[in-house]
């Protein structure tokens, strides 16, 4: 993500309030001989444009932002399903979609209009949306590729409904849907504001179906690298693949031309989504050594067992019967540090979750699984049939989520996330 230029923020705020804008503020100005007004929105905008929201990720390019982007402060995710009866509303309810997420992430003024007519905007963040690190990223069910819209010879090969793995205890109302929007900023108000905008641009042609709200914990280090903490209380992501390294990205996210999947998924990435309840009532009675052997890292620093920081190798060679990180331990599974294995791994991008207290006043709390990859059989289904074998399941219960497919980001202006899918 990267700054706004100010004069570029500036121009685009008064390019977005227009002659209306003017006509309602300066002249009423003139006419009234005031020499004290108040400042009009761009200069209010220049005066509130912090450091801390100016930040902004490019909707249009090749890849969509949401991938690779470093992990926004909140999130949301939203399932919606389809309820037009034609391909053609269909297409022009994504179409919105996606011009009114394109003008959200990059922040702007919002526009003034009569007094009687219903507002363009929620006014949520005031008299302009400031970008905050906004990212919104859309990616498709297996659902949209029904009878419906004609859709069928065009789903990715790759992309099924999401299966229940053994130890999962789905609830329908929480699994799939035609489309996923991940919503991720900087501020919560601003990941609440744009679900807002975009549920009201897509009302009509999508129905929201199932919503999870996503936070990561604060970074206390203790170092600038160190990894975030999930519910469990240890730390999450070590050992993901580096984001920034595009050939590793090449091989383990992106879908490739020629790869066996219709053209028009060439650039995207099969995203998981996965709501996985922690009982964390029962977790918080085991004793730290047993936890730490479910892991198979230290609790405080990160580091694996018998290691000494975080990011240390875990060295399985030097290990092999299990003495020191037990065979069933949850890093060694998930990445057995293979040659074999290698393109097994997966891009994970994660947020924890608070629901509040379910009907027996449990604390519904949990990980927002999420994950990007080139191949969810080949990738995150191994991964996750490993795991199925880890004593930490038991502390653990899925209850929702789906497979999805993210395709490629609009190419400029004019341009829409999903148009290959209609060339």
């Amino acid at each position: 993500m990267k700054p706004i230029d100010r004069r570029q923020f500036l121009g685009r705020s008064a390019a977005v309030l227009g002659a209306g804008a003017i006509g309602l503020g300066v002249g009423a100005e003139v006419a009234s001989g005031a020499t004290n007004a108040a400042p009009d929105s761009a200069e209010t905008a220049e005066l509130a444009l912090a450091d801390e929201l100016a930040a902004h990720s490019d909707f249009e390019g090749y890849h969509q932002a949401g991938i690779l982007t470093p992990r926004q402060a909140n999130a949301a995710f939203v399932a919606l399903d389809a309820i037009v009866p034609t391909q053609g509303e269909l297409v022009e309810g994504l179409k919105e979609l996606s011009y009114r997420a394109a003008g959200l992430t990059q922040g702007g003024a919002v526009a003034e209009i009569e007094i009687d007519d219903p507002p363009p905007d929620s006014g949520l963040l005031g008299g302009y949306n400031a970008p905050d690190g906004l990212t919104v990223t859309i990616a498709f069910g297996s659902t949209l590729f029904d009878s419906r819209y004609g859709l069928a010879a065009a789903r990715p090969a790759g992309l099924t409904a999401m299966p229940a793995f053994e130890k999962d205890g789905l609830e329908p109302d929480r699994c799939h849907g035609d489309v996923m929007l991940s919503i991720c900023a900087d501020h919560r108000d601003t990941v609440v504001h744009t679900m807002r905008e975009l549920l009201r641009t897509t009302a009509g042609v999508l129905t929201p179906r199932w919503r999870v709200d996503g936070f990561q914990s604060a970074k206390r280090g203790p170092t600038p690298h160190s990894s975030t903490r999930n519910l469990f209380g240890f730390r999450d992501g070590t050992a993901n693949p580096d984001p920034t390294d595009a050939k590793l990205m090449d091989q383990l996210v992106w879908v490739k031309p020629g790869a066996g999947d219709p053209r028009w998924t060439a650039g995207g990435t099969y995203q998981v989504v996965r709501t996985i309840r922690m009982h964390v009532e029962f977790w918080d009675r085991v004793g730290m050594f047993e936890q730490t052997n479910m892991i198979g890292r230290d609790r405080v620093t990160g580091a694996p067992l018998g290691g000494a920081h975080e990011f240390e190798d875990p060295r399985y060679d030097l290990d092999p019967k299990g003495k020191r990180i037990p065979l069933s331990a949850h890093i060694r599974l998930a990445n057995p540090r293979t040659p074999e294995t290698e393109d097994q791994r997966i891009l994970r991008r994660p947020y924890n979750y608070d629901r509040g207290l379910d009907e027996a006043g449990n604390l519904d709390q949990g990980l927002l699984f999420v994950a990007f990859n080139q191949d969810i059989a080949r990738q995150f289904e191994t991964v996750q049939k490993r795991l199925e074998e880890e004593e930490m399941a038991d502390y653990i219960t899925p209850v929702g989520g789906g497979y999805y497919f993210a395709p490629r980001a609009a190419a400029g202006p004019g341009d829409w996330v999903g148009s290959g899918l209609f060339a």
